[in-house]
């Protein structure tokens, strides 16, 4: 397993060492202090499996920096770790197309978890952020719970084929964007993610994200399934 981490802050660097072994006992880790060298160590690691991305880096603050690692490596899972935790900068980072936002104020345990369901093909948002865009009961603080065990597209209804659609939703990708890959019409796109919507009980893309975060929900990678 290979994982970059691109921080500008040594010392967070240094405790993710610490602490990312905890997923595998083969993990490979390499880190960057700011974008240009980030994007440099990707393009030399291919097969990397996951990017930890820090938001405010030297010269490519906020969400540009998000923007340029998703437009130089589309298919590589991008993981936000960020000291900013309001709702506003998680659902950007969403609808940039993070695969996952952990505050730096996370517990290891919390963190680890959040890896693992991205790993496995989940989406890790923080509760609080779930809370506040889907009004889902009180928006007191509470400790952060770890993640639970992902389910399956097919879990809640989806087909295979939707699951597929879901995957690139979440990865931020346009309907134009999901007819290439998926080679379907555009209309066969819209039909199966208004699908999803009602599966997930979302009424947008952002939405369906946080919903798929909060059950846990599974998403493999898009194939040729029909």
């Amino acid at each position: 397993m290979k994982i970059l981490i691109v921080d500008d802050h040594p010392l967070i660097r240094e405790a993710l060492r610490h602490v990312l072994p905890g997923l595998a006992a083969d993990i490979r880790l390499f880190d960057a202090a700011n974008c240009e060298s980030g994007l440099q160590m990707a393009d030399q690691h291919p097969d990397l499996d996951l990017t930890l991305l820090d938001l405010t880096l030297p010269g490519c603050r906020g969400m540009t920096a998000l923007q340029t690692f998703r437009a130089a490596h589309p298919a590589l899972p991008i993981v936000v770790l960020s000291g900013f935790d309001d709702a506003d900068t998680v659902l950007s980072a969403l609808d940039e197309g993070a695969m996952g936002f952990i505050p730096k104020s996370s517990t290891n345990e919390v963190l680890l978890g959040a890896l693992r369901l991205v790993l496995s093909g989940g989406v890790y948002v923080p509760r609080q952020a779930i809370v506040g865009e889907l009004g889902l009961g009180s928006s007191a603080p509470r400790a952060e719970e770890a993640p639970r065990k992902p389910q399956t597209a097919s879990d809640i209804g989806l087909t295979e084929r939707q699951a597929e659609v879901l995957t690139l939703m979440v990865q931020g990708k346009p309907n134009k964007e999901i007819c290439r890959e998926l080679n379907l019409a555009e209309g066969t796109v819209k039909v199966h993610i208004t699908a999803i919507l009602k599966a997930l009980g979302a009424a947008n893309r952002t939405q369906a994200v946080l919903a798929a975060s909060r059950i846990g929900l599974k998403l493999g990678t898009p194939g040729g399934a029909s």
